[in-house]
């Protein structure tokens, strides 16, 4: 997963260097288009991948801001305090 995760990523960046180059010297249409496929492809295909790859064996509930773990803030406060 990492090796795909790799190669997409160098892949995305340098269609979107090839679109800058393309759209600078060759033609401006052109380079618009592989620019937006480049950012397209980023977000939807890259950054899913990547987040489903990182978060993988992780809970939400330990990064999310609920009652219970504003509690556990609160406590963790009052004991460094003291």
């Amino acid at each position: 997963m990492r090796y795909l995760l790799n190669i997409l990523f160098w892949g995305m960046l340098s269609t979107l260097f090839y679109g800058l180059y393309h759209k600078s010297y060759v033609d401006y249409t052109a380079g618009d288009r592989w620019i937006g496929f480049s950012v397209l492809g980023l977000t939807f295909i890259y950054l899913p991948i990547f987040l489903v790859y990182r978060w993988r064996g992780k809970k939400l509930s330990d990064y999310t801001l609920t009652d219970e773990n504003f509690a556990k803030m609160r406590d963790e406060k009052t004991q460094k305090g003291k």
